[in-house]
């Protein structure tokens, strides 16, 4: 593995990471949005990471390593951004908010600020994983030049 190929595996992460913390914090800024520009409530998206370069097997990594003394991954990208379906929308009653239903309940988002304000930590920690991987690989190239000068 070069030198750079590790600085790209660890820039890939940070960026991934930080795109994370992005989608976390737009969850978190619409917790209470009960209406959006297509009239329903903010539904809370999910980001998913993918291994950059495509699908690898463990056989076909397993294989690698015995065969080429060695494995190197490419990175982590964004797989894609989806709205969270699999949670129920908070149904609370307040028969004076102006989205109220038929029945005095207001449908508002599916937002826990508890399990984002986790996540936000969760990405935070793998931005500093990341960051700090990248400075070890930084310094170990520096003082391989200073051997050589």
């Amino acid at each position: 593995m070069s030198m750079f190929s590790a600085f790209n595996i660890n820039a890939s992460g940070m960026t991934a990471q930080r795109y994370r913390m992005d989608v976390i914090s737009e969850n978190v800024a619409n917790a209470n949005t009960t209406r959006t520009a297509d009239g329903t409530p903010y539904r809370r998206k999910v980001v998913t990471f993918a291994e950059k370069g495509g699908q690898t097997t463990f056989s076909r990594v397993l294989g690698q390593a015995a065969y080429n003394h060695g494995y190197t991954g490419q990175g982590v990208k964004v797989d894609g951004v989806y709205e969270d379906y699999g949670t129920e929308m908070n149904m609370v009653y307040d028969p004076s908010h102006p989205d109220a239903d038929e029945n005095g309940y207001v449908t508002y988002p599916n937002v826990n600020i508890i399990t984002e304000m986790t996540n936000m930590i969760d990405a935070s920690r793998a931005y500093e994983a990341n960051a700090t991987a990248f400075n070890a690989s930084k310094s170990m190239a520096l003082q391989g030049l200073e051997l050589n000068g």
